[in-house]
C-alpha cells in the first residue's frame, strides 16, 4: 500500500520518485546512455544529474532484485539483517561478511515469529571475516556485484575507533578493483546527527553526540566524507548515505519520509526498504545524496512498483 504522508511544518512537497528525479536533474526523463570508451552498454546507464544544479552525469542503472548479486557488510546487525532477509524475499542472491557466522539470524522486524532463527536460503552465501581486513573484503565484493549495503556498528571499545571508516575504506578499494565501480550502488547507512545533519537531531541526542558518543560520531562524520567530501574516494561511485532517526526493531510500517528538519523515529526494516531501494529502483531519487529518514514528519519516498521484482513488499 502507498506510504501515508506525515507532515511537517518543513516539509517538501510530495512527489513520486521519478518526478523528484526529473525536477532535480532539470530533464523530461532519465535518459540511457552509452558510456563510449567505458565500454558499459546502454542498457546498464542511466542520465540523471547529483546535488549540482544542471550539472548531468551518467550514473548506473539500477538492477531489479530477483537479478540482483548484492554484498552486505554488517548483515548480522539489526539493520543489515533486515537488509539480508528483505533482499533474499525479493529474489536477491546476497553475500554477507561476517566475523561470526552463527550469527546469521532472523530480524525481530520482518522476521517476525521466527525472530532469532538462522537464516537459510540458497541464495544466501555468509563467509567468515572482518571488515577491517581488506583481503576479506576482497573475498566477496567481485566483478559480478551489483549492489553493495555497509551497515556497520558497534560499541567503540569492541570494534575500534576506525572501523567504520578504515572497513568502508575497504569496501570502496574492492568495488574499485573488482571493476564494478561504475555500474554498482551503494547504500551507506549512517545516522541522523552526522555531517551537516547535526541541527536535525533531537537535543538530548544532540547532547549524546557531543559527549559519550564522541568518538563514535567522529568515525561516522569520516566516514560519510568518503563520499561526500572533496576528493573522497567514493565520491564518485553511486552511492546514497542514509541517515536514519532514532531507530526501532518493529515490523516494516510502509513509512518512509524524508526529513528537512527535526527527525523522529524509524523501524530498522523501513532504514532496510529505503536501503535497498537505492540498490533495486531504476527512478531512486537520493543517488549520490545524503537523506535523513524517518517514520515521522517529512515527505514520504515513493516506491517505484513500475517493474517485476522493483521493491515488491
Amino acid at each position: 500500500a502507498p506510504s501515508r504522508l506525515a507532515r511537517s511544518p518543513r516539509a517538501r512537497p510530495t512527489m513520486s520518485a521519478a518526478t523528484a528525479l526529473s525536477a532535480r536533474s532539470n530533464i523530461a526523463a532519465p535518459a540511457r546512455l552509452a558510456r563510449g570508451s567505458r565500454g558499459v552498454a546502454a542498457s546498464r546507464v542511466a542520465s540523471r544529474a547529483r546535488s549540482s544544479p544542471g550539472s548531468s552525469v551518467v550514473v548506473a542503472k539500477a538492477t531489479p532484485a530477483e537479478k540482483s548479486n548484492i554484498v552486505v557488510f554488517g548483515g548480522t546487525g539489526g539493520t543489515g539483517s533486515e537488509c539480508v532477509v528483505q533482499a533474499l524475499r525479493r529474489g536477491a542472491k546476497v553475500t554477507v561478511l561476517a566475523r561470526d557466522p552463527s550469527m546469521m539470524r532472523q530480524p525481530p522486524g520482518t522476521g517476525g515469529a521466527n525472530e532469532g532463527a538462522p537464516v537459510s536460503d540458497p541464495n544466501l552465501t555468509v563467509v567468515r571475516g572482518n571488515v577491517s581486513n581488506p583481503e576479506d573484503v576482497a573475498k566477496v565484493i567481485t566483478k559480478d556485484t551489483t549492489g553493495v549495503v555497509v551497515s556497520l556498528g558497534g560499541k567503540t571499545k569492541d570494534v575500534g575507533a576506525t572501523m567504520l571508516t578504515d572497513g568502508t575504506t575497504n569496501v570502496i578499494n574492492a568495488m574499485k578493483a573488482a571493476g564494478i565501480a561504475d555500474d554498482a550502488r551503494i547504500a551507506i547507512v549512517t545516522s541522523i546527527g552526522a555531517g551537516d545533519s547535526a541541527n536535525q537531531a533531537p537535543i538530548v541526542f544532540r547532547v549524546l553526540m557531543a559527549t559519550v558518543m564522541r568518538s563514535i560520531f567522529n568515525d561516522k562524520n569520516n566516514q560519510e566524507q568518503l563520499f561526500l567530501g572533496p576528493g573522497g574516494p567514493g565520491r564518485d561511485l553511486e552511492f546514497c548515505v542514509v541517515r536514519p532517526g532514532g531507530l526501532g526493531v518493529g515490523p516494516p510500517t510502509g513509512v518512509v519520509n524524508v526529513i528537512d528538519g527535526e527527525a523522529g523515529s524509524i523501524a530498522r526494516a523501513d532504514v532496510a526498504d529505503f536501503c535497498l531501494g537505492a540498490l533495486f529502483e531504476e527512478a531512486f531519487p537520493y543517488v549520490g545524496k545524503a537523506p535523513c529518514i524517518s517514520s515521522v514528519g517529512g515527505t514520504s519516498w515513493t516506491k517505484d512498483r513500475g517493474g517485476k521484482g522493483m521493491m515488491e513488499a
